[in-house]
């Protein structure tokens, strides 16, 4: 099974929310234009992830876990978590841009700080799937993506 796709989709979202935490901290020190920079660079990076992701789920399919029975359905939990997290994420992620973009600041920085917490742990969680699946434990078969959430 080759891993190139999702080393490269998982890369992604970990450049993403690196790319964040360094907006984020050029915006304390009120570097503004450097801050807008960065987090064009990181809505970049999450949507390169988002088409990498979904086309490989589309044409190849998702992989199930290949480690033991026992830890299953924690890693399922684990997965539904990073899933609802990665969507909150996501739409938060656009409702915050589009506040930039119509330079509603104050909106803007109502949501920014939580938009970047859940992404943060977005893209953790999301680097914990990647090792999971496929550096600790040997990925399973590719399935549908509901099959694989739900173990069928």
């Amino acid at each position: 099974m080759s891993i190139l796709l999702p080393t490269i989709s998982t890369s992604f979202i970990v450049i993403s929310g690196i790319l964040v935490a360094f907006g984020w901290y050029a915006v304390a020190k009120r570097q503004i234009e450097k801050h807008m920079k960065i987090m064009k660079w990181a809505a970049i990076c999450a949507t390169i992830f988002f088409i990498t992701y979904v086309s490989r789920t589309a044409f190849v399919g998702n992989t199930h876990f290949g480690g033991p029975d026992s830890l299953k359905p924690i890693y399922q939990t684990f997965l539904i978590f990073h899933i609802t997290l990665a969507t909150v994420g996501g739409v938060m992620g656009l409702i915050t841009l589009r506040y930039a973009y119509k330079n509603e600041i104050a909106k803007h920085r109502k949501i920014g700080p939580w938009t970047s917490i859940i992404w943060f742990i977005t893209a953790i969680t999301g680097a914990t799937v990647y090792t999971l699946l496929y550096l600790i434990y040997p990925g399973g078969e590719t399935a549908g993506v509901l099959d694989v959430i739900f173990g069928r």
